[in-house]
């Protein structure tokens, strides 16, 4: 059976199997997601916000709920869609503003220009720069680190479970 579920704020409405997961929904709409974590409710690249429906979708699991609680921009009404299942109708999901950054060569391409939008590090959602900011080599010193912090958070959390 198929189930429909909207994207805000892009206003698009998407069918899909009763029993799938927010994540291909946004796979399907060619939206920009990272994966980085490839959908085991390890990362933030996901996370999206349930405006109506909740009660629509699968239980937040443990995995999911630890994940959650490192996510700095997490709400309660947070889910990652890779974990969470539509099983009803009326889900009405709420994108978060920014992009998540998933290397460091990505900001170092960047150096002298302006973050059209918030660059967010795709382990806790953190802003690394914020929308409108200059991207600068004090910048990239700050998430230098960042490929191999995104390594060990996944390592760590794989074996917490």
């Amino acid at each position: 059976m198929v189930k429909r579920v909207r994207l805000d704020p892009i206003a698009q409405v998407s069918e899909i199997a009763t029993n799938s997961n927010l994540l291909s929904v946004l796979l399907q709409e060619e939206l920009n997601v990272l994966k980085e974590c490839g959908g085991r409710g390890l990362c933030a690249t996901c996370h999206v916000y349930v405006k109506e429906g909740m009660e629509s979708l699968s239980p937040v699991s443990k995995r999911e709920q630890r994940t959650l609680e490192v996510i700095t921009t997490c709400k309660p009404n947070s889910r990652l869609a890779c974990q969470a299942r539509v099983l009803g109708e009326g889900v009405v999901v709420e994108l978060p503003a920014g992009m998540y950054i998933h290397a460091f060569q990505y900001i170092e391409a960047l150096i002298g220009r302006r973050a059209e939008q918030p660059l967010l590090h795709p382990v806790t959602g953190a802003v690394l720069v914020q929308e409108g900011k200059l991207i600068t080599r004090s910048v990239l010193e700050s998430v230098r680190g960042l490929d191999l912090d995104i390594q060990e958070a996944l390592a760590r959390s794989s074996q917490e479970f």
